[in-house]
């Protein structure tokens, strides 16, 4: 191969590189406005809900300390956590929508309660609250740091 053809060969890859690196960024762009926009537009509904499963989803990341790439001076390691929770409403219909971590620990599967939500964008989960969970405990103490049993 001649240097000459070398050259053009790498310019030739390099915008195309180039090109579908830009063209992904600005459809991803594109898309995340364009949801946003959506869910902005659509009306905010409160129905009547099950939460039928919880998931998560965990990424990690490691990035060498003070830009090193070789590793010399180690890696930082970090992780990222995603929440989610889907309901299935009265007429059957599932949707899985993206949560916060205190909502995912408050949200058992099973729940009931009224769902709020604005096109794709998840606004609240208002549980009801059956009667056989409104139970107090009581730890009966005895006065040698020992415990006689739990009084319902």
């Amino acid at each position: 191969m001649m240097p000459y053809e070398f050259d053009y060969f790498f310019n030739v890859m390099f915008m195309l590189v180039f090109a579908i690196v830009a063209v992904t960024f600005i459809v991803i762009l594109v898309r995340g406005i364009s949801e946003w926009n959506s869910n902005n537009h659509s009306p905010k509904l409160g129905v009547e809900a099950t939460c039928v499963s919880k998931r998560t989803s965990v990424t990690h990341h490691n990035e060498p300390v003070a830009g090193d790439i070789s590793g010399a001076h180690g890696y930082t390691h970090s992780s990222n956590t995603t929440y989610y929770a889907a309901f299935e409403v009265e007429s059957g219909d599932r949707m899985e929508f993206r949560i916060s971590g205190p909502q995912y620990g408050k949200l058992r599967e099973g729940d009931t309660g009224t769902l709020s939500f604005q096109g794709t964008r998840f606004l609240s989960f208002d549980r009801h609250v059956s009667q056989k969970e409104d139970v107090s405990f009581e730890i009966e103490h005895c006065g040698d740091d020992s415990y006689r049993g739990l009084k319902i």
